[in-house]
């Protein structure tokens, strides 16, 4: 069974159809990339697996638990995880506490007990911060563990972000734009964490990229969009040489 189930699914706003019949699956631990110029609806798709959307028609599935209707609130319960292009730390927590921010639905103990720092709620606050620490290891952000977000550089800060969604331990992390805005260097670190994720924690992905050399090396399928309708799903080369896409999305005579 495929992780994650989409059957035709679209999505209006008024007179507008931003999506029309989008039909796709995800595979467990696999790595799904989405491709499409600006207003293809890449995040339009985004909004719609994580609760922010409805769609007016379709179907669409989680290990087969239907997730029409499910707020977003409740979708993060049942295992999907989101970045965002546009930054969504606290900038005045330090590294670590963003990150914890991404284990408190998995917490048992209240406020109350929290605010006492005692007992159990001691007990599950350190293992939840040793969890943390993994995370802080596998993307190489121990010397900025303590630093408030405010003083990291843009790169580090998208990194965070990352973090972040992964200590949810999702079973499927949405990754919008995560090279969005970063240099040649930075762009390429975020390649090898997005792999290392992938590959060590087997946790299957649907990246939106616009960084075309990132989305072919890195994902095991990619679907073209344009105008809220698919163009092709398949093999990275399959879907680069494709015609529609070329026109469409990479422009003519780029193949």
């Amino acid at each position: 069974m495929p992780l994650l189930e989409v059957e035709g699914i679209t999505l209006r706003f008024g007179g507008v159809t931003a999506l029309s019949g989008v039909s796709f699956t995800v595979e467990p631990g696999e790595l799904f990339a989405i491709i499409g110029p600006n207003g293809a609806g890449k995040t339009s798709i985004f909004n719609c697996l994580n609760g922010v959307y409805r769609p007016a028609e379709g179907r669409i599935a989680l290990a087969g638990q239907s997730l029409m209707g499910v707020g977003a609130t409740q979708t993060a319960k049942l295992g999907i995880a989101r970045t965002f292009q546009n930054l969504g730390l606290f900038s005045h927590l330090t590294v670590l506490e963003n990150i914890l921010l991404g284990r408190h639905h998995l917490m048992t103990t209240g406020f109350l007990a929290g605010a006492i720092w005692w007992g159990r709620a001691r007990r599950e606050e350190l293992a939840q911060r040793r969890h943390c620490e993994d995370i802080i290891e596998l993307l190489e952000l121990e010397p900025y563990r303590f630093s408030p977000v405010s003083l990291l550089p843009y790169g580090v800060r998208k990194r965070v972000e990352v973090a972040r969604a992964v200590a949810m331990d999702p079973r499927l992390l949405l990754l919008d734009e995560p090279a969005a805005g970063m240099n040649l260097e930075e762009s390429e670190d975020m390649a090898r964490y997005i792999r290392e994720i992938n590959e060590e924690l087997q946790v299957a992905m649907i990246l939106v990229e616009h960084d075309m050399h990132m989305v072919m090396d890195l994902a095991h399928r990619v679907m073209a969009m344009d105008f809220g309708k698919v163009l092709a799903i398949g093999l990275p080369d399959e879907v680069r040489t494709n015609p529609a896409v070329i026109e469409a999305y990479l422009g003519a005579g780029a193949a």
